[in-house]
């Protein structure tokens, strides 16, 4: 096992690995910007670096400075996460070039999965099914010609893209025009590339994401779904496992596909591959290689905890030494952003005047918020997570709804008023949601209710 690990990250991402990092007695090195002077993750690491100024790119994206400041304090391995550097494979290569274990997947998995073109032809390889659309990338003509040829709604998608940058639907043929130019720029704005690929807009869809860790040699674990389909903007909001609407033959068929895709990649670390889950049968999506902001429902569910695995795989010391994916009960997690819900749900930095989480059985709350504590606005509005597990998933509903009614969260708006919401809905309740949800119940929420002018 490594001896010292720097943390290339910040908030509550740093957090949860500074803590796995003691778990398993490694020291930790964490870095943070002016901006984070006072963060959590700097006070529980071992030891704190500055890294640079507020803005992203001149601290949490300063691939030189962050390897530098892995080599200057003697560490082994560098974890990066989720966001920022964690699915950038020059960052990977940089940490390998220095001698640095990168805890998460080889450069040439980020590069293959990372580029959508290339991991739908890959997935396709292995005998994944994807969604029907462009084969590579393509041009405006090319999405008319499939506009014909698979007929509308189309999904416009960057290939370079993430976190729901450079997407539109096009619903009508005379909209492709308009929404082909405006996903190019958002998506050269992002991500410096402008190319784009197409697909068919299943309707009627939930989003389901199977979990894997590999061990790199071909070797791989598949720790069973988790249901992402509340969603706002692409967006995701609510997340739990397992998914109402996945039963044991169908998780079985995700899983094995989950399974050749990593075996094909001699995948190492943890990862998930999503999916759209119509009547029809299941179609990869994408992979994100790298640890995901909704992890805890998977531990929560197997016992895993897949912080330390990702730091025990890079340590060469292999898979968790389970024989499958045994699901216990239910868990739910809510993402509690500081975002005002009358301003569009713009995120909204200031400082939390109180903050007081909720407690009690079968709740877990991950965040680096504390009262007192200024949220920045350079970077996401992550206040923290709530998750809960319980023995069926109706008691789960309950136990989040309990749990955000004891939330105590002032000073800034957040979105804990529509995650209650969502949790007494009707649609919700029921399990029988998609990834429309949202959009379709907007007039009967009232977060989502516009404010009289």
């Amino acid at each position: 096992m490594f001896d010292r690990v720097l943390i290339a990250n910040r908030g509550e991402v740093a957090v949860r690995i500074a803590r796995a990092c003691r778990e398993l007695g490694i020291e930790s090195v964490a870095v943070y910007s002016t901006a984070d002077r006072d963060s959590m993750h700097a006070e529980l690491a071992d030891r704190a670096v500055q890294i640079g100024p507020p803005a992203a790119a001149q601290s949490y994206l300063n691939i030189p400075a962050l390897v530098a400041a892995a080599e200057t304090t003697a560490c082994e391995a560098v974890h990066p996460g989720w966001g920022f550097l964690a699915e950038n494979a020059e960052f990977a290569r940089a940490c390998e070039d220095s001698e640095l274990a990168f805890v998460g997947p080889r450069p040439e998995s980020i590069e293959v999965m990372g580029d959508k073109v290339r991991a739908k032809a890959t997935m396709r390889e292995a005998g994944v099914p994807v969604v029907p659309g462009s084969v590579g990338e393509a041009s405006l003509e090319d999405a008319r010609d499939l506009a014909d040829e698979i007929g509308l709604p189309l999904l416009l998608k960057a290939s370079a893209g993430g976190g729901g940058k450079g997407i539109r639907l096009v619903n009508h043929a005379d909209e492709l025009a308009d929404a082909f130019g405006m996903a190019v720029a958002e998506a050269e704005a992002s991500f410096g590339h402008g190319g784009m690929y197409v697909e068919k807009a299943l309707e009627d869809a939930r989003h389901v994401e199977i979990q894997v860790l590999g061990d790199g040699e071909g070797g791989v674990l598949t720790l069973g779904e988790r249901d992402c389909s509340v969603q706002r903007r692409h967006q995701k909001l609510v997340e739990e496992a397992p998914s109402p609407a996945v039963d044991a033959g169908l998780r079985a068929e995700m899983e094995a596909a989950a399974a050749r895709a990593c075996e094909t990649l001699r995948y190492r670390g943890a990862g998930t591959l999503e999916f759209l889950l119509t009547d029809e049968g299941f179609y990869f999506i994408e992979m994100n290689t790298r640890l995901q902001v909704e992890h805890p429902v998977t531990e929560l569910l197997t016992g895993v905890d897949l912080a330390r695995a990702q730091l025990r795989v890079a340590a060469g010391e292999g898979l968790p030494a389970i024989s499958s994916s045994e699901l216990r009960g239910h868990a739910i997690e809510v993402r509690l952003n500081a975002e005002d819900p009358a301003r569009g749900f713009l995120p909204a930095p200031g400082t939390l005047t109180r903050f007081r989480p909720p407690l009690g059985p079968g709740v877990r709350v991950d965040t680096h918020a504390y009262e007192g504590y200024t949220i920045p606005p350079f970077y996401d509005s992550l206040v923290g997570k709530i998750i809960v597990w319980a023995e069926d998933r109706p008691a789960a509903v309950g136990r989040m709804l309990r749990a955000l009614q004891e939330l105590e969260v002032e000073g800034v708006p957040t979105t804990r008023e529509l995650a209650m919401d969502v949790m007494r809905h009707e649609s919700f309740a029921s399990g029988q949601y998609t990834t429309g949800f949202l959009a379709e119940a907007e007039d009967e929420l009232a977060a989502l209710a516009p404010v009289p002018t």
